[in-house]
């Protein structure tokens, strides 16, 4: 072998090392801006949590107040001796307070619920069990919206560690909105399957290893289907396309998968329905406490502020 093709050989060598270091580079860079994102999202996630706890309170004590008062002026109004159409009249308006009292509690909750810290208990679950549980207990809502309301099942169990009451929370959550969506649609066929598919490894968002197992959950509805260009909005804090929907059910349902590790597909098209897809890791969340990357992230992030303070 002459020197010429010696040093070809080296060179060849020496930019495939470089290559695949800078490949490993490139990921250990994305890993870490991952990290710092979320970390980033937790924080501020937990400054909510933290200023809505009391908020919540002084918001909860006066709104039950009135709620009780409520009941007990149209108690008094009823046993009055004012003429029929003035108690009616007064009737109304005091159960007009009382409805929007209600709905300021929902509103409180559904906040506390997104802006809160989601605190997973992970256990081994056939999550047929859970659509089944769910769909029992949802059927009579869409019998009363007029909705079919079906599911497809796997013969084998579809086992996943998941937290069996945040993830029926998460669905129901979908279910409540293609019923809402359904609503609006001038179509006489309102039918809503809730499908489950068996783990299949799914294209990674994140951190998750690219041949990690996904079980799939959908729930497809005969709807209006909804326009391409508010496919990300639907899932931001308080955007509804309900009159009087307080617009945090979708993102709650979002920030529950997240949790978990895994993701909500849609696909729809205007008049065609639509299909939420909810894709849950079959091992379980990275971590069950919250911890982990994000600490790591967290100490990364402060590391760079303390570096920049004793620079400055």
């Amino acid at each position: 072998m002459d020197l010429g093709s010696l040093a070809l050989g080296a060179t060849a060598g020496i930019a495939a090392t470089l290559a695949v270091g800078a490949l490993a580079l490139t990921k250990r860079v994305r890993r870490l801006r991952q990290l710092e994102e979320r970390a980033r999202r937790q924080e501020r996630l937990a400054e909510l949590g933290a200023m809505t706890g009391g908020l919540a309170h002084e918001i909860k004590n006066p709104l039950s107040t009135i709620g009780l008062n409520v009941q007990l002026a149209s108690e008094a109004i009823n046993d009055s001796a004012l003429p029929e159409e003035d108690r009616a009249l007064l009737v109304r308006r005091v159960e007009t307070v009382g409805r929007e009292a209600n709905r300021l509690a929902n509103i409180l909750n559904d906040f506390l619920r997104f802006a809160g810290r989601i605190k997973l208990a992970p256990t081994e679950t056939d999550l047929r069990a859970i659509v089944e549980e769910l769909c029992d207990f949802y059927r009579p809502q869409a019998d009363l919206g007029r909705v079919l309301l079906r599911s497809d099942l796997p013969a084998a169990p579809a086992i996943a560690r998941v937290d069996p009451a945040l993830v029926k929370q998460a669905l129901l959550n979908l279910l409540i909105n293609a019923t809402q969506a359904m609503a609006t649609s001038d179509s006489t066929t309102r039918e809503l399957l809730v499908r489950i598919e068996p783990p299949n490894p799914v294209p990674p968002r994140g951190p998750r290893p690219a041949d990690a197992e996904f079980a799939s959950i959908h729930v497809i509805d005969t709807g209006p289907g909804i326009p391409p260009e508010r496919h990300a909005e639907i899932f931001r804090p308080y955007v509804s396309g309900r009159k009087g929907g307080t617009g945090l059910g979708l993102a709650v349902t979002r920030r529950i998968i997240e949790e978990h590790g895994g993701r909500i597909d849609l696909f729809s098209e205007p008049g065609k329905g639509t299909d939420f897809v909810v894709r849950l890791p079959v091992a379980g969340p990275a971590h069950e406490s919250g911890e982990g990357d994000d600490d790591a992230a967290r100490r990364t992030v402060l590391d760079r502020l303390f570096k920049r303070a004793e620079s400055a």
